[in-house]
């Protein structure tokens, strides 16, 4: 086991490995039990809750070797966090109307396969393209919609979900508009298969036997056919449609590929589609938080999941992404609203119930990042976040009513 050194939070620097802190994991809002310093921002995130921490102490060598030298380092160099191209409001508006119609499309267009209909493709596209251009102004507004599924309409929601996801972490990672598309559409149609496995097995509220869990895997061979069949489809979505249930240690089906064999789109679609399963309520289980399905990841990196991109996932979606049901240390609850790029565990909340549980009276947006410049109390930090539909709240419910967004 590697060792670790005890230092004080103000001689964190960038690229340390924090190993252990002064207080219980539990009550500090970092997803992960060791992480990395990789921003400025994230001592300052650590010193509000931390007056003392453990880190690596190869690394915390290192460390102390490059500051005497006056080498800097790599992690010094990051881009700056990407830039919102639109006000929260205006894009809820347009992303409302154009999520609205992408989940009447995508239904119909995965119903007429089930049917024995082809793929149309230009309508998939048609899809992909508004989910693109809304994701590029500002991706906080599509990915509060992705929280709202229905449990009779569960595989559209997923793949207009995955997709949507797929595009906010192809953002993430830089990809020019072009690249969004063709993720997108990979994340659109990466379950088409399961239009030709018996709706009794997908919706089956208990484990599936040994016989029908090999027809539920066969959703993959059944993807890359339909997709093979369909006039002017981006090749990458056939390769994705029949890997993204591949492993990197080879455990994966229906190839047992390894490593290197499965391709980065592939492995890209494996994490979304397992994140947005594992969030959401199912015939036989019921939904994660974020937190947890992160977790998840994050405990499955290098296995599972390309590790690399696993944690680029973790940070796309952030502590408390749009849609997060929270609890404030006031006892207040409602839901994360906009996230916030520099200081992640301090977005922008709207509350609806007082410390009380009852229903506000009049709701508005918190921003709690407020707290850092001391016009907001310390008590309005995040203290857990909490599964969409507790306290009878849903993301659904809210939305239908009208998104108001009172400051």
């Amino acid at each position: 086991m590697r060792e670790s050194t005890k230092i004080h939070v103000g001689e964190l620097r960038i690229g340390m490995y924090v190993t252990k802190l002064d207080r219980d994991w539990l009550d500090t809002p970092f997803i992960m039990q060791g992480f990395l310093i990789e921003e400025p921002e994230d001592v300052d995130i650590v010193a509000e809750y931390c007056e003392h921490v453990w880190v690596d102490s190869a690394i915390y060598k290192a460390q102390a070797d490059v500051a005497a030298s006056g080498i800097g380092t790599a992690s010094q160099h990051r881009t700056q966090p990407y830039e919102y191209q639109s006000d929260l409001q205006e894009e809820h508006k347009k992303a409302y109307k154009a999520f609205r119609h992408a989940r009447t499309i995508t239904f119909d267009l995965l119903n007429d396969i089930r049917l024995g209909g082809s793929i149309n493709t230009d309508v998939a596209k048609d899809t992909v393209n508004d989910v693109v251009q809304s994701i590029i102004r500002h991706p906080d507004a599509m990915l509060w919609l992705s929280k709202i599924r229905e449990e009779s309409t569960y595989t559209s929601d997923h793949c207009l979900n995955v997709c949507v996801l797929a595009v906010a972490f192809g953002r993430q990672l830089g990809m020019d508009a072009s690249d969004l598309e063709k993720i997108g559409l990979c994340g659109l149609l990466h379950d088409v298969g399961k239009m030709r496995v018996p709706e009794e097995i997908l919706n089956k509220p208990a484990s599936l036997t040994t016989k029908e869990m090999a027809l539920m895997k066969s959703h993959t061979v059944h993807g890359r056919n339909l997709l093979l069949q369909a006039p002017n489809v981006y090749t990458g979505t056939i390769d994705v449609a029949y890997s993204h249930h591949e492993r990197l240690d080879g455990t994966g089906y229906p190839r047992k590929l390894q490593g290197a064999s499965i391709a980065r789109f592939a492995r890209i679609i494996a994490i979304v589609d397992s994140y947005d399963a594992m969030t959401a309520n199912r015939c036989y289980s019921g939904a994660m938080t974020s937190t947890d399905a992160l977790k998840e990841i994050y405990a499955n990196r290098g296995t599972q999941f390309d590790a690399e991109l696993a944690l680029e996932f973790i940070k796309t979606i952030g502590l408390y992404p749009p849609g997060s049901l929270v609890e404030l240390y006031t006892g207040e609850i409602g839901f994360v609203i906009e996230a916030n790029p520099r200081l992640r565990h301090l977005p922008k909340v709207i509350l609806l119930l007082d410390e009380n549980r009852r229903e506000k009276k009049k709701q508005k947006v918190l921003d709690l990042s407020f707290i850092e410049c001391g016009e907001l109390s310390r008590q309005c930090l995040i203290k857990q976040v909490w599964p969409d539909g507790s306290f009878g709240l849903h993301v659904k419910t809210y939305q239908d009513q009208g998104l108001k967004l009172k400051y």
